[in-house]
C-alpha cells in the first residue's frame, strides 16, 4: 500500500450497552424490557426474537438484559443453546435455571424429593442435604439425578421444577412475585436434535409461573420448510406452542446503516477511503446486515495488510477490488479468469458492450465517431447491424455476450465501483496480476440461514467457493461418486486442480485430456460416466462444441455432458442444449449442481456438494 495508514480489527460481539448500541435498538430494548416486567403476572409465556444471521438479535437481548438489571426483583439468566448437543441441552437448559434458585430452597427441593424415592435413594439424596457443604452446583447435580433417574422420575420433575420456582417468585417483598428471564441464544443455529430438546425443556419441564423466556432464533429457519421440515405432524403441531408471541427485528434505517458503516470505517482506518457512493453501495448489497458488514471491512483490513500484492496500489483499489468480488462475484470471477481461459478481456468486453449498448437504445443514429468501434465489436461477434432495427442487433448482441453483462449495464452501482477502479493508478497492471493468479484475495465470509459467503480465487476458472456442504437441489450428501468416472478435457488443465481433486477425494476416477485426441483415446479405452469439457481452446473459440458434435454424431459417446467454461453466454446454453448437454457452468457451484442431474436416480446415486479446502 502506498499510505502509511494503521489499521484495526472489528471484533464480531453483540452489543451490550447503550454507549455502544449504533442502530437504535436500544429503544426497542427499553420496550421490550418494560413489557416483560410488565406481563410478571402472566408468567410463563415465550417471546421470540426474530431475524436473520447477522440481524443483531443477540444484540437486542442483550440490550433488554442490561434494562432488565434496573428492575425489581427481576432476575436472569444466559442459555447459549449452540454450546450444547442433543439430549445434552436439554439437561443444561434445565441446570442453568435451577442454578438462579437459592441454595436454601435447593435444598428444600431436594429433600422433598427424597421423600418420594425408595431408601436407598432417599438416604443418600438425605445425606447430601445433611452433609451441607455442597454449593448450588453440587445440590444442582444431586436434584437432577433425582428427578432423571428413570421415567417415573422425569413425570415428576415438572411438579418439582413448579413447586420449587413458585417458592422462589413468592419469596420477596416485592408484590406481585420475582421473575426470572431466560435467555436462549442461537437456537437456528443448532441440530433438529438438539432444537427439540430445547424446546422440550422450555415447554415440558420450565413452562411454570414466575419464569419467562426469550429465544433468539430465525423463527424461518425453525420453520415447516427448514431445519424441521421432517417433523410429524404431531411435532409440528408441538413447535407451535413454543412460542406466545414474536418480536421481528426491522431492518435498520438506510440513514442508520450509512452512519454504522461510516464508524466501523472510522474504527479501522479506512474512513477516508469510503465516499458517498461507496457507503450506499455497502448498505445496498449489505441488505442492511451489520455483521455482514462488519466481516467486509475486516476483509479489506486484512486484505490490504497482509497480501503483497497490494504493496503498488492505493487502499482504494484493495476497497473497490473486495467490493466487486463480494457483491459480483459472477463478473469477477470473469475479469480475474486466467489467459486463454477464454477469448477477450472481459472488462474491455464490458465497457465497450456498455458503450454500444447506450447507443443502439438511443433513437438518434450512431454518430459518425462512434461507428467503427460499434461496427467492430458487432464484427468480432458475427453480429449483422441492422440499419431499420436498432433493438434487434442489440438483442442479437446479447445473446453473444456473458448472462450477466445486461444487469451489470442497468445496475448504477456496479459501474460506478467499475468506473472508479478502473480510474486509479496502475489498475491495468492490478487486473493482469488478477488474471495472473495473484495471492487470494481474504475470504470475507457470511453465514446465511446458514451459509457461508466467501470470495472467488482470483486466477481460478472454477470460481471455488469457501462455504459449508449445504445441501444442492438433488443431493444426498451422503451419497459420494464412487465408481464414477469423469473425463475432463480442457488445454489448460491446471486451472482445474483443486475440482478435480475434490472429484476424486469424493470417490471418482478423473481422467485428464488436453485436446480431442486425447480425449478420443481415453473414450475408446475406457467409456466414461461424464464428460466435463471446455469450449475454447487456443484459437478455437469452439472447439468443446465441435469436438462433442463429432462424438454424437458419430455414436462414440452418448452420455452426459457438462461445458465448463469462463463465461456462460445464451448462445453457448443453446448449443450446448441442441449437443443434448446437461448445461454450460462457469463456477463450481453451477458445475456440481448440473453433475447431480446426471447422476440421480436410484442407480446412479447422486454426488456431494463440493466444499473448496483452505488454502
Amino acid at each position: 500500500m502506498t499510505t502509511q495508514q494503521r489499521l484495526a480489527l472489528l471484533n464480531d460481539e453483540p452489543v451490550d450497552s447503550a454507549g455502544t448500541d449504533l442502530l437504535g435498538a436500544g429503544r426497542a430494548a427499553r420496550q421490550l424490557a418494560g413489557l416483560l416486567v410488565d406481563s410478571r403476572s402472566s408468567t410463563p409465556f415465550t417471546l421470540a426474537v426474530d431475524a436473520g444471521w447477522g440481524m443483531g438479535k443477540s444484540s437486542l437481548m442483550r440490550l433488554v438484559d442490561a434494562e432488565l438489571a434496573t428492575a425489581p426483583e427481576v432476575h436472569t439468566v444466559w442459555y447459549n443453546a449452540w454450546t450444547s448437543t442433543g439430549a445434552d441441552a436439554l439437561e443444561g437448559l434445565i441446570k442453568s435455571v435451577l442454578m438462579r434458585f437459592d441454595r436454601r430452597l435447593l435444598r428444600r427441593a431436594l429433600h422433598r424429593v427424597s421423600e418420594q424415592r425408595a431408601l436407598l435413594r432417599a438416604l443418600r439424596a438425605l445425606a447430601t442435604v445433611a452433609a451441607g457443604p455442597l454449593g448450588a452446583a453440587g445440590l444442582v447435580d444431586e436434584l437432577w439425578s433425582s428427578l432423571s433417574v428413570n421415567s417415573q422420575a422425569r413425570n415428576e420433575m415438572r411438579d418439582a421444577i413448579r413447586d420449587l420456582a413458585q417458592e422462589w417468585a413468592g419469596n420477596a417483598a416485592y408484590s406481585p412475585r420475582r421473575m426470572l428471564v431466560v435467555f436462549i441464544d442461537d437456537l437456528d443455529r443448532c441440530s433438529e436434535e438438539t432444537v427439540l430438546a430445547v424446546c422440550e425443556a422450555v415447554k415440558v419441564y420450565l413452562d411454570v409461573p414466575g419464569l419467562a423466556f426469550v429465544i433468539g432464533c430465525d423463527r424461518s429457519v425453525l420453520g415447516p420448510s427448514g431445519l424441521l421440515r421432517d417433523l410429524s405432524p404431531a411435532g409440528s403441531a408441538f413447535m407451535e406452542k413454543i412460542f406466545q408471541t414474536s418480536y421481528r427485528i426491522p431492518v435498520a434505517d438506510g440513514q442508520g446503516v450509512r452512519e454504522y458503516i461510516k464508524w466501523c470505517a472510522r474504527t479501522v482506518g479506512i474512513e477516508e477511503l469510503l465516499d458517498e457512493p461507496l457507503v450506499d453501495l455497502l448498505a445496498e448489497r449489505s441488505a442492511r446486515n451489520p455483521r455482514r458488514i462488519k466481516r467486509l471491512v475486516n476483509g479489506f483490513v486484512l486484505e490490504a495488510t497482509l497480501n503483497p500484492m497490494w504493496a503498488d496500489h492505493p487502499p482504494e483499489a484493495v476497497l473497490r477490488t473486495l467490493l466487486i468480488q463480494y457483491f459480483y462475484a459472477d463478473f469477477y470471477r470473469m475479469m480475474t479468469s486466467p489467459p486463454g481461459a477464454d477469448e477477450g478481456d472481459v472488462i474491455a468486453d464490458f465497457c465497450t458492450y456498455r458503450r454500444v449498448r447506450t447507443l443502439l437504445r438511443t433513437a438518434e443514429p450512431v454518430p459518425e465517431a462512434e461507428r467503427p468501434r460499434v461496427e467492430a465489436f458487432l464484427e468480432r461477434r458475427d453480429v449483422p447491424r441492422s440499419l431499420t432495427d436498432p433493438s434487434a442487433t442489440l438483442e442479437r448482441l446479447e445473446h453473444e455476450l456473458p448472462t450477466v453483462f445486461p444487469r451489470m449495464a442497468a445496475d448504477a452501482a456496479f459501474n460506478s465501483l467499475l468506473d472508479g477502479l478502473l480510474g486509479l493508478p496502475r489498475s491495468e497492471k492490478l487486473v493482469r496480476r488478477l488474471r495472473e493468479g495473484a495471492p487470494a484475495l481474504v475470504a470475507v465470509e457470511r453465514r446465511e440461514e446458514p451459509e457461508i459467503f466467501g470470495g472467488v480465487v482470483p486466477g481460478a476458472r472454477t470460481g471455488l467457493r469457501r462455504r459449508s456442504r449445504a445441501r444442492f437441489p438433488g443431493f444426498d450428501p451422503q451419497a459420494p461418486l464412487v465408481g464414477r468416472t469423469i473425463l475432463w478435457v480442457d488445454d489448460r488443465p491446471e486451472n482445474n486442480t483443486s475440482l478435480a481433486a475434490w472429484f476424486r477425494r469424493e470417490g471418482a476416477t478423473v481422467e485428464i485430456a488436453v485436446d480431442s485426441g486425447a480425449a478420443d483415446a481415453a473414450i475408446a479405452a475406457r467409456m466414461p460416466s461424464l464428460i466435463i469439457s471446455d469450449i475454447a481452446r487456443g484459437t478455437d473459440d469452439r472447439a468443446g462444441f465441435t469436438h462433442v458434435a463429432a462424438l454424437r454424431r458419430e455414436g462414440r459417446y452418448t452420455g452426459p455432458v457438462v461445458f465448463f467454461a469462463g463465461r456462460v453466454t445464451p448462445a453457448r446454453q443453446d448449443t450446448a442444449r441442441d449437443l443434448g448437454a446437461l448445461g454450460v457452468a462457469a463456477d463450481a457451484d453451477e458445475l456440481i449442481r448440473l453433475i447431480s442431474g446426471a447422476f440421480a436416480g436410484p442407480s446412479a446415486p447422486p454426488v456431494r456438494p463440493y466444499a473448496a479446502r483452505p488454502r
